[in-house]
């Protein structure tokens, strides 16, 4: 399953998701929700633990000034890249 995360961990329960996400499931950060892919972001290492595939959206991390501060644990994609991941996967959760 594709989970796209738009909001900030710090304003939703994220931990709710958390228990959802496996490591056959890939998670895409977008709009708020690449504050989550920031370097020493606890979230990020709980969400690394899943062992999902992790992604964040280059023109949002751009709009907001944290492309310099991406985890290298996270993998920064275009637009194209979005649409790759809402094909490879049948079914998507939006948070």
């Amino acid at each position: 399953m594709l989970y796209t995360v738009r909001c900030s961990p710090y304003q939703d329960d994220f931990n709710a998701i958390l228990g959802l996400i496996t490591d056959a499931d890939d998670v895409l950060l977008i709009q708020n929700g690449v504050l989550l892919s920031m370097n020493g972001n606890r979230y990020l290492a709980e969400l690394i633990r899943t062992g999902a595939g992790i992604y964040a959206l280059q023109d949002d991390l751009d709009a907001r000034g944290l492309t310099n501060q991406v985890s290298d644990r996270v993998q920064v994609v275009n637009y194209n890249g979005f649409v790759s991941l809402t094909v490879k996967h049948q079914q998507s959760f939006s948070w």
